[in-house]
């Protein structure tokens, strides 16, 4: 499960990561934001699939292994950061997107959008791996007898 987990990561990790560069503009600048899109998210919906599935199992397989964890809850923290970051993003700025589709760096509001996920899902990857090091927490965890 984790080495599925893991993979599945890498590819939503890739497809992310190319998409919010070329949100950022820094990165794929001469192809439209549209088709950047639409080539690279059926691979994100199945990576997203996988990853989920994975993630679900590996918790059903040890609850009370991950539900103490302060890495476990602040993935889960980061992670609702990412979607609500996607879904502003995509309900407000990416609706104008015919009218900045081809510009080689994308309007404020999509450049801020791409750059705060990159930052969000490098996070979330760095606190995923950090699940596994449950006794490095921050004292003030600790001391909720939480651990």
């Amino acid at each position: 499960l984790l080495t599925m987990h893991v993979v599945s990561m890498g590819l939503v990790a890739g497809v992310i990561g190319y998409w919010d560069m070329r949100l950022a503009g820094t990165a794929l600048k001469w192809i439209p934001v549209s088709k950047v899109k639409s080539g690279l998210f059926p691979y994100l919906y199945g990576g997203v699939a996988v990853n989920a599935a994975t993630g679900f199992l590996m918790l059903y397989s040890q609850p009370m292994r991950y539900f103490p964890n302060f890495y476990f809850w602040l993935k889960n923290l980061l992670l609702f950061l990412a979607m609500v970051n996607a879904m502003a993003f995509h309900l407000t700025t990416y609706r104008s997107v015919a009218a900045w589709d081809n510009d080689r760096v994308p309007p404020f509001p999509a450049r801020l959008a791409g750059s705060l996920s990159l930052l969000l899902w490098a996070a979330i990857i760095m606190t995923g791996r950090m699940i596994a090091y449950s006794g490095l927490v921050p004292q003030w965890w600790l001391d909720l007898g939480l651990e």
